[in-house]
């Protein structure tokens, strides 16, 4: 059982770079294939990015070039480096976390953190 807290969601400009975390607790981080989600207000969950137990990453389209996935075992810490934000870019971020790759991002499998706000708006 991992818990997971997301955080640095925040208010920014079109244009902006905002850098998000997701602390993992609870077991073993590097065993735990990791991504990230978003819900905007109305809108189904849709996937960001994900980084596998082995480092390996894959973007959305909607994301790419802009958005960058990394990890730290050491810190137990998975991040989100988001640039040139747009106002579609706004939503809750969510973290998951799973042992499956298959699991990723399944509501009712692993582990989702609370969720953080990332506004884009001018």
């Amino acid at each position: 059982q991992m818990q997971l807290a997301e955080s640095r969601g925040g208010l920014v400009q079109p244009g902006g770079s905002l850098r998000l975390a997701c602390a993992a607790s609870g077991s073993t981080f590097s065993t735990y294939h990791m991504a990230w989600y978003r819900q905007a207000p109305g809108k189904q969950r849709e996937f960001v990015a994900r980084i596998t137990r082995g480092s390996h990453t894959m973007y959305a389209d909607s994301v790419k070039g802009r958005f960058t996935i990394s990890r730290d075992n050491a810190k137990s810490t998975m991040y989100l480096q988001m640039n040139s934000l747009e106002p579609e870019d706004t939503a809750v971020y969510l973290c998951n976390g799973a042992t499956i790759l298959s699991a990723v991002g399944q509501t009712n499998s692993g582990s989702w953190g609370q969720g953080t706000q990332v506004t884009v708006s001018s």
